[in-house]
């Protein structure tokens, strides 16, 4: 029995430790996320035109969107929704919900479509980016990851885990190469416009670890826009 109850206490303690790693994470990843939102606010907000309808596909907690259009550099008239498979409710934005497959708009619904670090977390990312094409009428931001520079795979895998773990996402931990990029979108459909990369995008003690050339934005065209 002593040994039973020993064990049980144990077990208790491996989760408590796990719940408050967890914790410390989030609180982490707070502060590195608000660098992040602004400087893609930064990158973004210029690429919007006045009146734009814009779609946040993957659009999580709904933030990234909400500061675009609270952002006084943004266009007036600019509007946007985002699409999320697992809405969280309370979000600042409207969100759709959306069970995969084929977006529930049709072509050419919105002028600008955002996927912001969603590609590296779905299966058929060539699928998903196809539909993001199909419904935009003039351009896709996409911000992702590159697989460039020493260690670059191990990188990438870590701040991904340390990113997601805490809110249960799971990490496919597949990343593309610029090179590979720049093939996926001729697959697509999508003309390359313009490169962001490197890109700074967090604080200075994680941006030397994990930004710079791990960090990735194209502006991509919809070629019969």
């Amino acid at each position: 029995m002593i040994h039973v109850i020993a064990y049980a206490n144990d077990g208790h303690a491996s989760v408590d430790r796990l719940a408050s790693m967890k914790s410390l994470m989030r609180t982490i990843h707070a502060g590195v996320y608000a660098e992040r939102l602004r400087r893609l606010t930064d990158v973004f907000v210029p690429l919007l035109l006045s009146r734009d309808r814009v779609l946040d596909v993957g659009c999580g907690n709904g933030l990234l969107l909400r500061t675009l259009l609270d952002d006084p550099r943004c266009p007036a008239g600019v509007e946007g929704v985002g699409l999320e498979r697992a809405p969280r409710g309370g979000e600042p934005v409207l969100v759709i919900e959306y069970q995969g497959g084929k977006f529930p708009f049709e072509d050419k619904t919105f002028d600008v479509v955002i996927v912001a670090d969603v590609l590296h977390h779905e299966a058929n990312e060539i699928s998903l980016l196809k539909e993001c094409a199909r419904v935009a009428r003039r351009m896709v931001i996409l911000k992702d990851h590159a697989r460039d520079g020493l260690l670059a795979q191990a990188r990438i895998s870590l701040i991904d885990w340390a990113a997601n773990s805490p809110y249960g996402v799971p990490c496919l931990y597949r990343y593309h190469s610029p090179s590979e990029w720049k093939a996926i979108f001729a697959e697509v459909g999508l003309e390359l416009t313009k490169e962001h990369h490197p890109l700074r995008l967090y604080p200075r003690g994680w941006e030397f670890a994990f930004g710079g050339r791990l960090q990735y934005v194209a502006e991509l065209s919809v070629r019969d826009a």
